[in-house]
């Protein structure tokens, strides 16, 4: 029933545009809202249906309001996400307790659960201003399926199916930029390609971010020889990538669904779990696909080519700090190691001081280094049996796609 309100009530939808144009999360037009779960259910009934222009104008409407959900959801964890105010609410610590330190115990629990009642009322706040979040929240496997993409699988044929070869060609690499093994959608795509006779066109992946690009050009250009251009790329796509790293951080503390009734405490840590869970695999959805293969290790790969890039350029003390970063990820590097060596046994010649062999801020800060990725290993084993199998879901493939 609600399914069909909604549909009813989007049969004026015409101006909502392709998921990938720019758009103001705060003011999505107000026609164009209506609930993640909804549209999508509505543009796999009119695939089923073999209604191909319905169901691709709702799946690129679904892909459209995720982004919203996605953006805005990240805009208000962003926010609310500092340190609590003063508050005279706040209790502070108590004197020792000789009786066994119970009294401490309480004082910092009531300090912490203070904070959380903070950020809680900031995102209620933040929540009741933004579009995204007013109407029902999707189910977390539905965002699971659009994390992997999966609804550019049915995009890709219903495009084709409604002769937009161009559409169906960028929705088909789209998705196989996160799923380069998928062979019948490589094939498809390779048959597309032929009917427009544009094999050797630039091929385009409408979910690319925006460091992707950068780093390709630095990298070209550090393979061409110019190394000044390539470092000021690289710092670039470094800054782009750790900026969105970060949204997609905070993105990781929205809803959550309560499937069943659990203690306090193993609520709590079950949905800290998920949310480190999330996080955790951050790093994997944001790495690049350069030629079909992911750029492992990804930020430590930017900091090893603006190592060699420096000290091309004689400017060592950045060679030396982008060399002291990349150990944060691989310490047992034996070609970085002597390239530090180096550094030191030169220092005097270059004037080093020994804050130049430390690792630079946006390294440190950076969750992805090999200590914290042994602390967050360590906390999510230890809650396997709460979390259950968490390897990605397709889903079924789409029934026109079959043969």
């Amino acid at each position: 029933m609600a399914r069909t309100a909604w549909g009813l009530l989007w049969l004026l939808l015409g101006s909502a545009g392709a998921q990938y144009e720019k758009y103001s999360f705060r003011g999505f037009p107000p026609e164009d809202l209506m609930p993640l779960a909804a549209a999508y259910g509505h543009a796999l009934e009119q695939y089923e249906g073999e209604s191909w222009r319905e169901s691709a104008r709702y799946l690129e409407a679904a892909l459209r309001l995720h982004r919203l959900l996605r953006d805005s959801e990240a805009f208000c964890h962003a926010n609310c996400s500092g340190p609590a105010p003063p508050s005279a609410a706040t209790p502070g610590p108590a004197p020792p307790d000789p009786d066994g330190g119970h009294e401490d115990e309480w004082a910092r629990e009531l300090q912490l659960f203070g904070h959380v009642l903070e950020r809680a009322a900031c995102l209620r706040r933040c929540k009741r201003s933004l579009p995204a979040f007013q109407v029902p929240y999707p189910p977390r496997q539905l965002l699971r399926d659009f994390q992997s993409r999966l609804p550019y699988q049915y995009l890709h044929y219903a495009q084709f199916k409604a002769n937009r070869l161009e559409k169906a060609v960028a929705a088909a690499y789209t998705f196989l930029q996160r799923n380069p093994k998928h062979e019948l959608t490589a094939k498809y795509l390779n048959y597309y390609r032929g009917l427009l006779d544009a094999a050797e066109e630039p091929l385009t992946d409408l979910e690319a971010q925006p460091y992707e690009a950068v780093f390709l050009r630095a990298v070209k250009l550090y393979n061409s020889g110019d190394f000044r251009g390539s470092t000021e790329d690289m710092e670039r796509a470094l800054a782009e990538y750790l900026a969105v790293f970060a949204r997609c951080l905070a993105g990781c503390e929205g809803a959550h669904e309560q499937v069943d009734f659990k203690d306090f405490y193993p609520s709590i840590a079950d949905l800290f779990a998920e949310s480190l869970q999330c996080k955790v695999d951050c790093e994997t959805n944001l790495t690049p696909n350069v030629g079909g293969y992911f750029v492992e290790k990804f930020v430590a790969t930017m900091y090893h080519y603006l190592q060699f890039a420096y000290y091309k350029l004689n400017d060592v003390r950045q060679a030396a700090r982008s060399a002291a970063s990349y150990m944060l990820f691989d310490p047992a590097d034996s070609v970085m190691q002597q390239n530090l060596v180096y550094y030191r046994f030169h220092r005097a010649r270059w004037g080093l001081e020994e804050e130049d062999f430390q690792p630079r801020e946006v390294g440190l800060a950076f969750p992805g280094t090999l200590r914290t990725w042994d602390l967050i290993e360590n906390i999510l084993a230890s809650s396997k049996g709460r979390m259950g199998n968490k390897k990605k879901e397709y889903g079924e493939f789409p029934s026109g796609l079959s043969g």
